[in-house]
């Protein structure tokens, strides 16, 4: 059975940093792009930021561009997402989710594997 697996949240002061990792199981790790998204309380779960295969390719929320930067090491097994300038609006569960032989997708409907997801606080 396929699991990813989030790490890296935490409680941070507005204007502070974090980086997520997101580690896996899936046996081909590098045939998948991998994505970050995230819901907050009483929102609907929405797109971050989404990162190509091979990482020639990335796509950001608006809201988060020069923000955050979401990255992958295939030898490693882990896609990250370092979030600096960090707002009260980024407090959400963070959800990583893998899609098979897709480039970049900001739909949830199209990935196939999701993890449990890590809680992200900005405190203001």
């Amino acid at each position: 059975q396929v699991q990813l697996d989030e790490s890296g949240g935490g409680l941070v002061q507005a204007g502070g940093s974090l980086r997520l990792s997101c580690t896996n199981s899936l046996r081909t790790f590098s045939g998948y792009s991998m994505g970050w998204f995230r819901q907050a309380p009483g929102k609907e779960r929405e797109f971050v930021a989404a990162i190509s295969w091979n990482a020639d390719d990335t796509y950001y929320l608006d809201s988060v561009k020069g923000r955050f930067t979401i990255s992958r090491d295939n030898a490693k097994k882990t896609v990250y997402l370092q979030m600096n300038s960090l707002k009260p609006e980024d407090t959400a569960v963070y959800y990583c989710a893998a899609a098979f032989g897709r480039n970049l997708e900001s739909k949830a409907s199209v990935y196939n594997y999701w993890g449990q997801g890590t809680q992200v606080t900005v405190s203001s």
